[in-house]
């Protein structure tokens, strides 16, 4: 069974760092581009970043763009998501996925989905 689960949110202030860890497990981890997406209240699901399994290239989402950083630990089969000067409008749950390709991220098309962890900022 694939398992992804994500870890690290809670309550941030405003102008703080989240600071969020997703570990697989069940499938060959390397082979799989991993992506972060996040749903706020009452709006769409948005993609955050992605990292790719083929040359560890990354692709981050317009509202985190210069605020976020995404790295992967293939020996751990975890990745790594820092958003930093978080906003009121970050709020939302974070939910990491597997998928073949930069392109599965970009149409939302992941083959496997975390449960997802709750970040709230306050403002």
């Amino acid at each position: 069974e694939v398992q992804l689960v994500e870890s690290g949110g809670g309550l941030v202030q405003a102008g703080g760092s989240l600071n969020l860890s997703c570990v697989a497990s069940g499938l060959t981890f390397d082979d799989y581009t991993i992506g972060w997406f996040r749903q706020g209240p009452g709006k769409k699901r948005e993609g955050v970043a992605c990292i790719s399994s083929v040359d560890g290239r990354t692709v981050y989402g317009d509202s985190v763009q210069g605020r976020a950083t995404m790295t992967r630990d293939n020996a751990k089969n975890a990745v790594f998501l820092q958003v930093n000067n978080l906003q009121p409008e970050d709020t939302a749950i974070y939910y990491c996925a597997a998928g073949s390709w930069v392109y599965n991220w970009y149409q939302h098309n992941m083959d496997y989905w975390g449960k997802g962890t709750l970040v709230t900022v306050s403002s």
